[in-house]
């Protein structure tokens, strides 16, 4: 059994990365580039690249293909376009890349450190609708917010719950 991150490895085999500011470049010289952002509808409605396309991992493969309900025409017609896939942090968007190639997409690569490292290398957000997000305010979004109930239980506390 694999957890997490070692699926992520295990996927990296057959995927590649490429850095943000290789996607600027990217965007620079193939204006057909398509982004495919695999992150949830609210997390995409909060900030985004702008000009990327929304398919939520959790539907992506269907979406891929004609006849579902979740078909989107722009990605099935992709296959033999240039596609850099993004998410949060770059892990979601290797799970996503390396799904497109079993299914025959030729061109695609996970953006390393996705819509974040986007963020931190000073490149521009957009929210849902298309106005400039504030870059401090994108570092507050990306701070994780763990419940308690969500660490490992063999972790400490952090000082501030401990009382």
């Amino acid at each position: 059994m694999k957890n997490f991150l070692e699926l992520i490895s295990h996927c990296l085999t057959d995927v590649r990365e490429i850095m943000p500011w290789d996607l600027e470049e990217r965007l620079e010289a193939n204006p057909d580039l398509l982004i495919l952002d695999v992150r949830e509808p609210s997390e995409f409605d909060a900030m985004h690249i702008a000009g990327s396309l929304n398919v939520p991992r959790g539907i992506l493969e269907s979406a891929c293909e004609w006849d579902y309900e979740e078909t989107e025409p722009e990605l099935v017609r992709a296959r033999e376009r240039e596609i850099v896939i993004v998410c949060r942090s770059g892990n979601r968007s290797i799970l996503a890349a390396h799904a497109m190639q079993v299914l025959g997409y030729s061109n695609v690569v996970s953006l390393q450190s996705g819509v974040r490292g986007w963020k931190d290398y000073d490149q521009p957000l957009v929210d849902g609708e298309g106005k400039d997000v504030d870059l401090d305010d994108a570092d507050v979004y990306f701070t994780p917010k763990l419940r308690p109930d969500q660490l490992r239980p063999d972790q400490p506390r952090p000082a501030a719950e401990r009382g």
